[in-house]
């Protein structure tokens, strides 16, 4: 009867130890969560201004970047310079954060904005400092321990993660809408087609069989355009053609 009892609690630890033990790292700070968090944005603000502070060239784009990364999934009102001298205001929702570019969207367009091209950006007058977390929230009640054991994995199937854990840039988030219709604005034309290619310095789109390229150091503003504006432009510029 004891050589059966033994042989029982070896198996038995055979089984657990065969299985794999899936828990959370240890906590990050021997305070709450709530002071853990506010010492962690303490922090980061301190590093920028650091930063900033001995590299003049990296302040507008950090900054930017940190404003906006503030403001995900809110309300925002960016102020860029198209032309010279020339202001132009977006008003949108803050969808994508990149490092060289930030997107917003609005009811009708979804539109890039390079920092380069970036005067000023702030939220709506009236419009409260918080966002709506239902708003944006990733429904998923095991995504803190998918991301904790299988991060790759769990952030490739959604793009969501892909572009809050990942900075991209305008050229390979452009990239990644190939056949999309988009405006581009630089400070001395308006171009008009559809997205086929992003190069390592150039925007390609085409237009009636036509490929324009556009230097990325010159574009200023790119926006979708909807379904009726499309074809309004198409039309123009055929009519426009067959008139020459």
């Amino acid at each position: 009867m004891q050589k059966e009892l033994e042989e029982l609690a070896k198996e038995r630890k055979i089984e657990q130890k065969s299985k794999p033990t899936q828990s959370f790292s240890s906590p990050t700070s021997a305070v709450s969560l709530e002071e853990t968090r506010i010492l962690s944005e303490y922090i980061d603000q301190q590093n920028l201004f650091k930063i900033i502070s001995q590299e003049k060239s990296l302040r507008k784009p950090l900054t930017l970047k940190k404003f906006f990364k503030m403001k995900r999934n809110q309300e925002v009102v960016i102020s860029s310079v198209i032309e010279k001298d020339v202001t132009v205001k977006t008003e949108g929702k803050v969808a994508a954060i990149g490092r060289d570019f930030v997107m917003v969207t609005n009811l009708q367009n979804r539109i890039w904005i390079p920092y380069i091209a970036i005067e000023s950006a702030t939220i709506p007058f009236g419009f409260p400092t918080y966002s709506n977390p239902h708003q944006h929230h990733i429904y998923d009640n095991q995504l803190q321990q998918k991301l904790m054991l299988k991060f790759g994995e769990t952030v490739a199937k959604k793009e969501e993660l892909v572009r809050q854990f990942f900075e991209e840039t305008l050229r390979t988030n452009l990239h990644s809408w190939r056949e999309m219709w988009v405006e581009v604005k630089t400070a001395e034309k308006i171009f008009f087609g559809k997205i086929t290619e992003s190069t390592k310095d150039e925007l390609i789109l085409q237009l009636f069989k036509k490929n324009i390229k556009i230097p990325f150091n010159d574009i200023r503003y790119v926006s979708t355009v909807g379904l009726f504006p499309l074809w309004k432009k198409i039309l123009k510029l055929m009519f426009d053609s067959s008139n020459k």
